[in-house]
């Protein structure tokens, strides 16, 4: 950030010519010369805040602070595989440890703490901590707190423990420090201890609260299924009584039960053995029809006495071959073999006669028995129809007894769980380290006060400073002559830091000599002919350097080898006689009041090289004896005499004579004495000057101080006569 200053300008006339050149200042140098400027306000101030620092300190009452470290913990440790009421966040959730640290500085825990400790009706404990309030729950009797008031002293001791609680989470962990800062060490332990252990059974009380909810609520809605349950269960079994619908229980292959009827059972008795009947008759059909065409029956063929019988005439039949062999049939013994033959034939036939006869017995029987089965299955068949109609309603009522009985259940388990978790006190806090007994105090320390109050006074008299450069209208740079006044920059003359003006002009090697010729040089080019003959030198009050300008002006004219009459136009507080070492009688007011030789209202001064013309008696009224045309007729035989006049004129502020003087003469030079005239004051001062037809030819910037300026522009002449090193 830069600022744009002016440099000298040279002018030709009023109003001021275009700038040669804008040079940027940082802004950094204007803050510089901003503190070396009010370095007195700054270092003042900044005393004052160590002073008031370190009286501070000295009367502060020490404070012990104690800590306790405790542990919070994202998830409390696992007793029971029983999920508990409260949600599960994730772990990075940090909510859970704002809503902790929040709960660690709530109103409850500490009103809780302070019924721990017992300090609700302890006056001690407020009068330690500067508690005083007008209420009635306060009012002592006896040294003693009315019993009516305790709720509101508790709330009144728990505000007062949170304003001297501090929470410190260390970073990247779960550790939090809970410290307590009072005037009483052995106090400062039990509050910080108190209040991790109250925090943790707060935490345990908040649970159980939560989960005794839970169970108040399960118990109310366990009462209503359980009417309910019982209420579907009647309906159910009335139904199936008027009904005559019987179910027996029954478990599937996947282990899950359900309920059958008896007729279903019986149908698939029957339908078993209808089956097994239908197959028997088909099979004693088919040997019942084998017999009935003469065959061999297969059941004959099986049959051991036939097969005996079969094997005995076999066997006879082999022998009887043999014997007709050698005799012939009427042999006795073939005789009686072919006998025997012949009852074996007879019995085998009538014993496949009687197996015959079974099989037909065996068959017609099966029938019977398929049929009978099968009008039995029917039968059962029109009958779990008819169940099935019935059963619509029954199992609606069976639908509605399983889902109560479901919820009835399932609550009920849960409410034992509920039950589990809630009674089993785990807690995620723990803690770390207790807080011990403070062996020093943590307060005041007296470095950091000092410290604090430089820095807040260095702040504080940094606003100062910028406060007073804010409201300080006195022109302090060279710069701001130019942009606040509208006229043009002349010269710098600087602030005598010893001796007299007269005595530092009379110095050709003085930095006052310098100034002035550097006014000088600039007057040349104000007009076309050079200075203006006739010069008039005003200012806006008394004390800027108006006269000392004069008396200068007018001897650098003459060393320039000029003839030149300084005239003391100021008939109200004249000085150039002083200057000149002169008598105030005669002078100005003498020709003006109507004297008209002029030759004994000057003085010659061989040792500055001038002739001068004091003020004279001083006139009751100044402003007449200029109205006049005197004042005009003194000027041309002045100039007739002299190459230059120069007007040493009264002050612009509050007078008439300086606006009257200045529109007589060729041009006029403002004097603005530097860092101590506001600057609305120059401009209406000029402002006056303007109205009267002033042809203002610049501005001389007076009691320069290179150290109280602004942007620095070097003005200190720093380059001087008698340095060897150059």
């Amino acid at each position: 950030m830069t600022i744009q200053r002016n440099p000298l300008r040279i002018v030709a006339g009023n109003p001021p010519a275009q700038m040669i050149q804008k040079e940027e200042i940082p802004v950094l140098r204007l803050y510089w010369r901003m503190i070396v400027r009010r370095r007195f306000v700054i270092g003042g101030t900044v005393l004052v805040a160590l002073l008031l620092g370190l009286l501070v300190t000295l009367l502060m009452t020490p404070q012990y602070t104690a800590t306790t470290t405790i542990e919070i913990a994202r998830e409390s440790n696992k007793i029971t595989d029983i999920q508990g009421v409260e949600r599960e966040s994730n772990t990075a959730d940090q909510e859970f440890y704002q809503t902790q640290y929040g709960l660690l500085k709530s109103r409850a825990l500490a009103e809780r703490v302070a019924g721990e400790l017992r300090i609700i009706d302890d006056p001690t404990f407020f009068s330690r901590f500067g508690y005083k309030s007008k209420r009635p729950e306060f009012a002592q009797v006896n040294g003693v707190y009315p019993a009516s008031g305790r709720a509101e002293r508790q709330r009144a001791a728990g505000e007062i423990l949170l304003k001297h609680l501090s929470l410190s989470p260390t970073r990247m962990s779960r550790l939090v420090d809970i410290s307590f800062t009072g005037a009483n060490a052995e106090f400062s332990q039990r509050v910080a201890n108190s209040w991790a252990s109250n925090f943790i059974q707060q935490t345990l009380a908040r649970r159980y609260q939560a989960t005794s909810y839970a169970r108040s609520f399960l118990e109310t809605r366990l009462s209503q299924l359980k009417a309910k349950l019982e209420q579907s269960e009647r309906n159910l079994v009335r139904y199936a009584s008027n009904q005559r619908i019987i179910n027996l229980s029954a478990e599937d292959a996947s282990g899950r039960h359900s309920e059958r009827s008896i007729n279903a059972d019986d149908l698939v008795a029957l339908n078993g053995a209808l089956a097994q009947a239908t197959a028997d008759r088909i099979q004693l059909q088919a040997r019942y029809e084998q017999a009935l065409k003469g065959g061999t029956n297969e059941e004959a063929l099986q049959n051991l006495a036939i097969n005996g019988l079969r094997e005995k005439r076999a066997e006879l039949s082999a022998n009887y071959q043999k014997l007709m062999v050698q005799f012939e049939p009427a042999y006795p013994a073939a005789r009686a073999i072919a006998a025997q033959i012949k009852q074996l034939d007879e019995s085998i036939t009538r014993e496949e006669g009687r197996v015959a006869g079974a099989a037909a017995t065996s068959y017609h029987a099966a029938l019977d028995r398929e049929q009978a089965l099968r009008n039995r299955v029917k039968e059962l068949e029109n009958g779990i129809l008819d169940l099935r109609r019935r059963s619509i309603q029954y199992n609606i009522y069976k639908r509605d007894v399983d889902t109560n009985r479901q919820l009835y259940d399932g609550l009920l388990q849960r409410y034992k769980e509920i039950g589990v978790a809630g009674g089993v006190g785990v807690n995620n806090i723990s803690v770390v380290d207790t807080a011990d007994i403070p062996e020093k105090p943590s307060s005041p320390r007296l470095f950091l006060n000092l410290l604090v109050a430089a820095l807040g006074g260095l702040v504080m008299a940094g606003a100062i400073a910028f406060a007073l450069e804010q409201t300080d209208e006195a022109i302090s740079d060279p710069s701001e002559a130019e942009s606040a006044l509208g006229i043009p920059l002349l010269g710098v003359v600087p602030k005598l830091t010893e001796g007299e003006p007269k005595e530092a002009l009379l110095d050709r090697k003085s930095t006052m000599v310098d100034a002035y010729l550097s006014v000088h040089t600039n007057l040349a080019f104000t007009t076309d002919h050079g200075v203006p003959r006739t010069l008039a030198v005003t200012s806006t009050r008394p004390g800027e350097g108006k006269s000392t300008t004069s008396l200068s002006l007018a001897m650098m004219l003459s060393r320039a080898g000029k003839r030149v009459v300084l005239i003391d136009g100021d008939m109200r507080s004249p000085s150039v006689h002083q200057l000149a070492g002169l008598q105030l009688d005669p002078g100005l007011s003498n020709f003006l009041a109507g004297s008209d030789n002029i030759d004994t209202l000057i003085s010659s001064v061989p040792g500055l090289g001038i002739d001068v013309m004091s003020a004279g008696p001083l006139p009751p009224n100044a402003a007449e004896l200029l109205t006049g045309e005197r004042l005009t007729k003194m000027l041309d035989l002045l100039l007739q005499r002299y190459d230059h006049l120069v007007i040493d004129s009264p002050p612009v502020m509050g007078l008439a004579d300086a606006p009257l003087i200045a529109a007589r003469a060729e041009g006029a030079v403002y004097v603005v004495e530097s860092h101590g005239i506001r600057a609305s004051q120059v401009r209406t001062a000029l402002a006056r000057l303007a109205n009267a037809n002033v042809h203002m030819l610049g501005s001389v910037l007076t009691k320069f101080e290179t150290t109280r300026a602004q942007a620095g522009f070097g003005y200190d002449y720093g380059y001087d006569y008698g340095h060897k090193d150059n």
